[in-house]
């Protein structure tokens, strides 16, 4: 049974997490960010929370634009990696030996290892407590086509996607995973 409790309770994993890629003034910078989401489909806008303490912050505040990349399971390591260190002190690009190229419309860094990556240009700003929610109008999207089935969703038989669960912990979603659709139908 829940029960109240004291303390605060933070519990949103497991989940996806982005990577959140920025150039500006010829500096390149990657972060792993765990609270993200699409906001919008028509238009595409993408929303993704940074702390103002990371180095990333001034980064993208300054360029008006970022990418988000989604890695494969198989890379995990490199998102844990974009999320412990500091790009104010590593090239996280050249120490996790992580290929990108430019973006055609921001010229953000795309992974060439991501399956999936859009391009942003930032429209809005908020701060929320000690983060500040950036929302970007996604201007250019990016797809690996032949880890997708033609329905557009994933083909687990090709691509593992990972899960964060929590304190460095990894799991994922694959051809082993269990899938159940759940079909609703309506009386009229």
């Amino acid at each position: 049974m829940i029960q109240a409790i004291n303390k605060q309770v933070m519990h949103s994993y497991p989940g996806m997490v982005a990577l959140v890629t920025v150039s500006h003034n010829g500096e390149n910078n990657i972060m792993a960010a765990g609270w993200h989401s699409y906001i919008s489909y028509e238009p595409p806008i993408y929303g993704v929370a940074i702390g103002r303490e990371r180095y990333t912050f001034q980064l993208m505040k300054e360029a008006g634009k970022f990418a988000i990349n989604f890695l494969p399971f198989d890379k995990a390591h490199l998102i844990q990696q974009a999320g412990v260190y500091s790009g104010s002190s590593v090239n996280k690009f050249e120490h996790g030996n992580m290929g990108f190229e430019r973006g055609k419309v921001t010229g953000a860094p795309i992974l060439q290892d991501a399956y999936i990556a859009y391009e942003c240009e930032v429209m809005d700003r908020n701060t929320y407590g000690d983060h500040d929610w950036f929302v970007g109008n996604i201007v250019q999207f990016y797809r690996d086509n032949a880890l997708f089935e033609e329905n557009g969703l994933p083909n687990f038989d090709k691509l593992s996607i990972p899960l964060y669960i929590g304190r460095s912990m990894y799991t994922s979603v694959d051809k082993n995973s269990t899938f159940v659709n759940h079909p609703v139908t309506t009386k009229e």
